[in-house]
């Protein structure tokens, strides 16, 4: 991953590649975002910007010649938008200005990044989207770099694609300040939880399926101080009763597994359980999906690679929080011995479904994952699915969607909020439980199509009761079909997994506000 360090070096002065530099759109047009280039230069720049076709709008990012009175060889202009009432920018404006900037200095060694950085919060969005912003996915490339470097270095990946840019400074006057190196810290922490993420999301998946995930899991644990991982095969998963898995990974040859993903420190002030959806490939089984764009359904164990790398980053943080991560495992093939529709299955814990449409899979697995989170007796469970195309129609492919107990439902919102990921909360009507009403079992796995996102929460709810809850649907934002923007990267978002870090950190906050017993 890129270096990142702090320095109060003069952007004048700095010796990088590049050098970045904010700008802001006004009544008069652009201003630049600087108290220390010089003022001639300011001037000059805010005058030439038409002609450089410089607004100063959001991810709106230009390079230019730095001219004589730079050190550094180019200048970028990023666009921050327009200040708020009170003159600022929020800490999401600077973090995907910042993002939107490394992201267009793939393939240099260096670059300076001068965005506002004069207290924690802005350091810490500074340096959070300068690093989101620096990632690639180039694994699979064999041409370019790779043939002109040899066979060996093409069996190990060697990238065509340029590489993210190498090393940033954050150019800030905190930068020897303690908490501004720990907000460095824990930013470097969490870009790297989400590059994981992302890297899980793109990897194709003839490489990923269960078994590959599992050792994924075990790989990312090693080394890790009290973390451990345990998985249950296809073999334990039956004699386990764990239906709900087995079922929906019966028509693959490759058969399904439950991770637990467990970081136990050593005084918890509280215990948080995260499930994820891991359908590794969705055809949709025997109800197939259609072709057009199928390949995207790599991606449909995005929430499952965001809990394993929140676990993995709580580890690193040393949260006075339990954290465990549920990985709820399976590849969705129509092969001979697949699940049926009007099949009745057993969930771990004894509940009965019909399954009525084998594409409504995700949450057949999570039953499983959610009853034994539950079982094992944590405060609050939350789950994390790509679980509804439900949740693109209500909410676009940007705007993941939360519902859940109220107060919990509220915290994953707040928690949201404060790392910058776009949440909204959804309701779980009592009215709609008749649409996942069986008529020979306890609960049917799917629905009509009004209300699609919500009848699936409402079946995820059967499997926690009255515990503190919360369901997080992320199908549209997970994978990210479209152009790149500010800092998320095509491909692969990790979505989730700040929101579930900052969730996490505020129970620890909570914890230690609590009056000493």
């Amino acid at each position: 991953m890129t270096d990142v360090t702090l320095s109060s070096k003069n952007p004048t002065a700095v010796k990088a590649e590049a050098l970045v530099v904010a700008t802001a759109q006004t009544s008069d047009g652009v201003a630049v975002v600087s108290d220390q280039l010089p003022t001639d230069l300011l001037t000059q720049l805010e005058t030439l910007a038409p002609q450089l076709g410089v607004t100063g709008a959001r991810d709106e990012v230009r390079k230019i010649p730095a001219g004589d009175k730079l050190a550094a060889d180019v200048l970028v202009l990023t666009g921050l938008g327009e200040r708020t009432e009170d003159g600022t920018f929020t800490a999401e404006t600077l973090r995907r200005a910042a993002g939107a900037a490394t992201r267009e200095l793939a393939g240099l060694a260096s670059a300076a990044i001068a965005l506002p950085a004069s207290d924690d919060a802005e350091i810490t969005a500074v340096t959070e989207g300068a690093l989101l912003g620096a990632y690639a996915f180039n694994r699979y490339r064999t041409s370019g770099k790779a043939a002109k470097d040899g066979a060996k270095d093409a069996k190990n990946g060697a990238r065509n694609g340029k590489d993210p840019v190498a090393a940033i400074e954050i150019l800030t006057p905190l930068h020897k300040n303690a908490k501004a190196k720990l907000a460095a810290e824990r930013a470097e922490i969490l870009a790297a939880a989400v590059h994981a993420t992302r890297d899980l999301v793109n990897t194709a998946p003839n490489e990923l399926y269960p078994a590959t995930f599992a050792d994924a899991a075990k790989a990312a644990a090693k080394d890790v101080k009290h973390l451990k991982v345990t998985v249950l095969d296809d073999k334990q998963l039956v004699s386990g009763g764990y239906g709900g898995l087995t079922a929906v990974g019966q028509g693959s040859s490759r058969g399904p597994r439950l991770v637990k993903v467990a970081y136990t420190p050593a005084k918890p002030t509280a215990k948080v359980a995260l499930v994820g959806k891991g359908i590794t490939f969705d055809s949709g089984g025997i109800s197939i999906k259609p072709a057009a764009g199928m390949e995207a359904m790599k991606s449909d164990m995005a929430g499952a690679a965001a809990v394993l790398s929140t676990v993995v980053a709580a580890a690193k943080l040393n949260l006075p929080v339990a954290v465990t991560g549920y990985l709820c495992l399976a590849e969705n093939m129509p092969g001979g011995n697949a699940q049926r529709p009007a099949d009745v299955i057993t969930i771990y814990g004894g509940k009965t479904v019909e399954v009525l449409n084998t594409d409504a899979e995700g949450r057949v697995v999570m039953a499983d994952g959610l009853v034994s989170a539950v079982e094992d007796g944590h405060d609050v469970v939350l789950d994390i699915a790509t679980l509804t195309g439900a949740q693109m129609v209500a909410l676009g492919n940007r705007t993941s969607a939360v519902m859940g107990t109220d107060a919990v439902r509220d915290e994953v919102k707040a928690a949201a909020d404060a790392s910058g990921e776009l949440f909204w909360p959804m309701p779980l009507p009592e009215e709609l439980k008749s649409n996942i009403k069986s008529k020979v079992a306890d609960v049917a796995n799917s629905g009509p199509r009004w209300g699609g996102m919500l009848n699936a929460g409402l079946f995820l709810q059967t499997f926690v009761g009255d515990h503190p809850w919360a369901h997080l649907d992320i199908a549209g934002p997970a994978f990210n079909e479209g152009g790149a923007h500010g800092y998320t990267s095509g491909g692969g978002t990790g979505v989730g997994v700040r929101t579930l870090l900052s969730f996490i950190e505020g129970r620890a906050a909570a914890a230690a506000a609590l009056p000493a017993k």
